[in-house]
């Protein structure tokens, strides 16, 4: 049975990381980032251009940080200097939110439909417009019934559209959930109802700190505690977990003579993620090569010994590594078009078996992935949103 991972927040290379460990392996890392303008920030910003061919505005948060917001994120915008028609002009003072960090050429993105995240829910400006609830789609149907039959839910869902997360599939009861999208709720009503009030270029709302939303966006089923070797860190874990309706153990590790970082190897892991070549159990190994337009990643049999049956041994060695495939992407946090070169296989039932596995796969993922087609020449083609430069950006921007 596999053990439960655990969350780590240390200092690597003078900046604070926060890594899901399972089974000496990091799952997922964010470094945290030199930059005021986080995602999750919202922000009075005035509408600069506005380019129909490309279908988005170039929005200025201030000092000349430009951010990008298609058109398409307008639905529910909140202008602050004059009564909107529906259609936005230059020189607008727009409400929006930063959703995606800026990635080498392409400025920050952001929405003007705002949303605020818990741990169980999201919440969503929905132009004060009654509207359904939606269940994560990693729920089962009986979920998904349990969670919209709620009429506590359906009443906050008529000034706002309500999400419910994945890990609100583990409770017992429902008044964690239904207490969270009421505070969220009215904290977003609350962040409209001053915009007007305030100049432009305002902050209305601060993202949690990185670590704080790492442990938010992950899965409770996947770690059993929490451990800092940063008194500072570990006061604010205190104070914020239980507002966020987290019960799990956080813990401060004191030990001056090993560090944390040295006691989980977390150095060396991070090393690891950064190398080309991933080795497998069986002997085959991966390279996995980021280029500017996708990422190709080619799966060798290496040191695997081949027995007589070419074929079976192949197939093997194709289903190890897409379950490394599928660690890594999410570790070093690959997006975009990922083309994959397995072993080559004649059995086309293989190899629809091996598509399949590699979907199901995806599925468990917290950013959207999934398995596209096999082109002609035999790639496996996945894509996976781009929310956060890769971890490798990360790094070189530190």
């Amino acid at each position: 049975m596999t053990t439960k991972g655990k969350i780590l927040i240390v200092k690597l290379h003078n900046r604070l990381c926060s890594l899901l460990i399972r089974d000496n392996q990091i799952l997922s890392i964010q470094v945290q980032k030199p930059n005021d303008h986080a995602v999750g920030n919202i922000y009075i910003g005035r509408v600069q251009n506005i380019s129909e061919n490309i279908g988005a505005a170039f929005v200025n948060l201030g000092q000349g940080y430009l951010t990008f917001l298609p058109l398409a994120e307008t639905g529910s915008a909140v202008v602050t200097n004059r009564i909107y028609s529906g259609k936005l002009k230059v020189q607008d003072e727009i409400l929006v939110q930063i959703v995606r960090e800026p990635m080498k050429t392409k400025q920050a993105g952001v929405t003007a439909n705002l949303s605020l995240s818990g741990n169980y829910v999201v919440v969503k400006n929905n132009g004060g417009k009654k509207a359904p609830i939606q269940v994560s789609s990693k729920l089962n149907r009986k979920q998904k019934n349990r969670f919209t039959a709620l009429e506590a839910l359906q009443e906050i869902g008529s000034h706002c559209q309500v999400v419910v997360r994945t890990n609100a599939g583990g409770l017992k009861e429902e008044t964690p959930l239904i207490e969270e999208a009421a505070a969220l709720a009215g904290k977003l009503a609350h962040i409209m109802e001053i915009a007007d009030k305030r100049t432009c270029y305002s902050c209305l709302h601060t993202a949690a700190p990185d670590y704080l939303r790492f442990i938010q966006n992950a899965y409770t089923a996947e770690y059993d505690e929490i451990v800092t070797d940063l008194p500072e860190v570990y006061a604010i874990l205190q104070e914020e977990l239980p507002k966020m309706s987290l019960s799990v153990p956080v813990r401060l590790y004191e030990d001056d003579l090993l560090p944390l970082y040295k006691l989980y190897a977390a150095e060396t892991r991070l090393q690891e993620l950064l190398d080309k070549k991933v080795w497998l159990k069986s002997g085959g190994y991966l390279v996995i090569e980021p280029t500017e337009a996708l990422v190709s990643i080619d799966v060798n049999t290496g040191k695997c010994e081949r027995g007589q049956d070419k074929e079976a041994t192949a197939f093997a060695v194709n289903l190890e590594a897409a379950e490394m495939i599928a660690l890594q992407l999410r570790a070093r946090n690959l997006s975009g078009i990922i083309l994959v070169d397995f072993i080559n296989m004649k059995d086309k039932d293989r190899e629809h078996n091996l598509m399949e596995h590699m979907r199901s796969l995806l599925h468990r993922d917290s950013i959207p992935a999934d398995v596209v087609d096999m082109t002609g020449l035999g790639l496996m083609e996945i894509t996976r949103k781009k929310v956060m430069p890769s971890l490798a950006e990360q790094m070189r921007q530190t």
